[in-house]
């Protein structure tokens, strides 16, 4: 029903204790004496108004008691309670943002009690902001350090994000594709273009575009070379083909010199098998065999066509089992 607010006229770090409005004296002493005085210790100097629960006989025996100075503000002079005044507005000026309001969340008595349960985060949140009459937050001129808040998490991401955004910024921009333009693809994943594939190019081409599909993807037309390949390329692996002119590269139309092929010994004899793999298509197995030869490359092969695919398959798999051990 009602909220009792004490304040550290120090470090300005509030304790918000709800009540109801009918509580004694007693409620309140046991109140304060379980919910602060059990964390703070006994006071020095109490401000209040000249409400009846602190004019009575008991609160003043218990002041006699513990040697405490009491001090009631007069009517129609806040500035007395001025400290505990002004969070009540900052608290309510909060609690409206974040409270349920409408009939549905009222009870029979007209209240909404949903209040209560933001206290925690409510009072977090004004002990660890900069205080106008101080510069420091409550939090650090009671403990000196600020307690930690979701949002330190969030500023440290945006830090680690803010470098890699910039970065990506900086990088240029994606061509404009049209169709009929000329591209070179990428040959990162290509693994049936014939030759050593140590030096093989970085980009093949040049292909015309067909079609457009969206922003992110272009289609081309394929060499029958690469006719098994998707058209289908993402433009991450895809540049523009720029024609090469001859006066400023006059050698590029040269015929370059015939190098003399390696010589190859005539025979194709399978010494070793290298990989395997299953294709899925196909629903076989084939296996990456070497040849004695040096003019011939790797190449993949099915079993049936392999001799004595049983003997090297054999070694290749006592081979396999050896690695895994050790």
């Amino acid at each position: 029903q009602t909220l009792q607010v004490i304040v550290n006229r120090f470090s300005k770090i509030p304790i918000f204790l709800p009540c109801h409005r009918d509580d004694k004296a007693m409620d309140t002493a046991l109140l304060i004496w379980n919910r602060v005085i059990s964390w703070t210790g006994i006071f020095i100097n109490i401000f209040t108004n000249r409400d009846p629960k602190f004019t009575s006989a008991l609160w003043t025996n218990l002041h006699q008691l513990f040697e405490e100075k009491f001090s009631f503000s007069e009517a129609y002079h806040p500035q007395t309670d001025g400290l505990a005044e002004r969070i009540i507005q900052s608290l309510e000026d909060m609690g409206r943002r974040f409270c349920a309001y409408g009939f549905e969340f009222k009870n029979c008595d007209g209240f909404t009690n949903d209040w209560c349960n933001l206290l925690p985060e409510l009072k977090l949140e004004y002990k660890t902001s900069i205080h106008a009459s101080t510069n420091q937050t409550p939090a650090i001129l009671e403990k000196g350090f600020n307690s930690k808040l979701p949002q330190d998490s969030l500023r440290k991401d945006l830090v680690e994000i803010n470098p890699k955004e910039n970065k990506w910024d900086k990088s240029p921009a994606t061509p404009d594709f049209k169709v009929g333009d000329l591209v070179l693809v990428s040959t990162t994943n290509f693994n049936n273009i014939k030759g050593c594939k140590k030096i093989k190019d970085s980009f093949a081409g040049a292909f015309l575009i067909k079609a457009l599909h969206g922003e992110n993807a272009i289609e081309v037309e394929l060499s029958e070379e690469l006719s098994n390949k998707h058209p289908t390329f993402p433009v991450s692996l895809v540049k523009p083909y720029k024609s090469s002119d001859s006066e400023k590269f006059p050698l590029i139309n040269k015929v370059p010199q015939n190098i003399p092929p390696i010589e190859s010994s005539g025979t194709r004899r399978i010494t070793k098998v290298l990989k395997e793999r299953k294709i899925r298509r196909k629903r076989v197995k084939e296996y990456l065999v070497s040849y004695s030869d040096p003019a011939c490359e790797d190449e993949w092969l099915a079993q049936k066509d392999i001799p004595e695919a049983n003997k090297l398959l054999r070694r290749f798999r006592n081979t396999r089992k050896t690695n895994i051990s050790k």
